[in-house]
């Protein structure tokens, strides 16, 4: 479980192909204190840590991930955002995310608005009674507001802090980003089979 307030911003080392599955050696500024099995957000994907060599982890992304996230897409020197998992002792600053990502989607239009920047998001219809106007998601692992909502498309706004600690200030129109809807929406429609 995550909070979607990243932590560190990691930058992919290698990237190896075994089998169906992608080991990634990532670099970070958290790397030394993660240790092997705990459980660590990568752009909102939740990956199981399976090497430390000093700044540097390793974790496996299996086919499954693959196919619902942007991981795939990675490349050596791109930058990812990581979170550790949620502690008692910690503050929920975001909301509660579970590092599943749903799907994914693109990124359509960025716009400067003098003090924040707005992305505008295009997601698969059949995730549309996922979301709601004020409703919390999971941008690539980033907790965020969404605002503007149609039946596949939506905007989050970004404060200058977010934008320069997380990778939003590298994102780019027509960039695919990792979602993960809101935990309790998803319980709920569950519930009444909406």
């Amino acid at each position: 479980m995550f909070t979607g307030i990243i932590e560190a911003l990691g930058t992919v080392t290698n990237i190896r192909q075994d089998k169906d599955n992608l080991i990634f050696s990532i670099h970070s500024p958290i790397s030394r204190e993660l240790r092997p099995d705990q459980s660590v957000s990568h752009n909102g994907a939740c990956l199981t840590v399976t090497a430390i060599d000093h700044d540097r982890h390793q974790v496996i992304a299996v086919a499954e991930t693959l196919q619902k996230t942007n991981l795939g897409t990675l490349k050596p020197g791109d930058q990812i955002n990581l979170e550790r998992s949620l502690t008692l002792q910690k503050f929920i600053d975001g909301h509660l995310v579970q590092g599943h990502v749903d799907t994914t989607g693109k990124c359509l239009q960025i716009a400067n608005r003098n003090g924040s920047t707005e992305f505008r998001i295009r997601f698969p219809e059949k995730f549309a009674h996922l979301i709601i106007e004020k409703g919390s998601i999971a941008l690539n692992g980033i907790s965020l507001t969404v605002f503007s909502v149609t039946e596949n498309e939506f905007t989050v706004a970004v404060i200058p802090y977010t934008f320069e600690h997380t990778t939003m200030h590298l994102l780019r129109e027509n960039d695919i980003v990792n979602l993960e809807f809101d935990l309790i929406g998803k319980y709920v429609t569950r519930l009444y089979k909406i």
